[in-house]
């Protein structure tokens, strides 16, 4: 095989990018984020469209909340959730640059001998 000539593709993606495509990777997590999308709301309708069990809806809206992509609001014995404005944003403006740029990648290296 002959040596690679061509630049080595620049990794297009910061860590915090990387760790928001990371916390959608959990099938759980992802119907969650999914629910909040559409409007705000508590744990025990997270456990209605999910079937999970509270605690484990619990660790994952903690998991959402560090990462900075869902925000809760008390209200009397309730906590209602919702995504944070801008969530997800700079993933999928990441994703967007990779997609375009990827439409009209030329063919940069040799086919590799046999």
């Amino acid at each position: 095989m002959s040596p690679v000539t061509a630049p080595l593709p620049r990794v297009p993606f910061p860590a915090a990018v990387g760790s928001q495509f990371s916390l959608l990777a959990d099938p759980l997590r992802l119907k969650i984020v999914e629910a909040l999308a559409s409007e705000q709301l508590c744990t025990c309708h997270l456990i209605d469209i999910t079937g999970a069990r509270q605690s484990t809806i619990s660790n994952h809206l903690r998991v959402l909340r560090e990462a900075g992509v869902v925000t809760s609001e008390a209200d009397g014995r309730y906590t209602w959730y919702r995504l944070a404005p801008g969530a997800f944003a700079d993933a999928l403006g990441a994703l967007s640059r990779v997609v375009a740029d990827g439409l009209s990648a030329p063919r940069l290296r040799p086919a590799c001998a046999t």
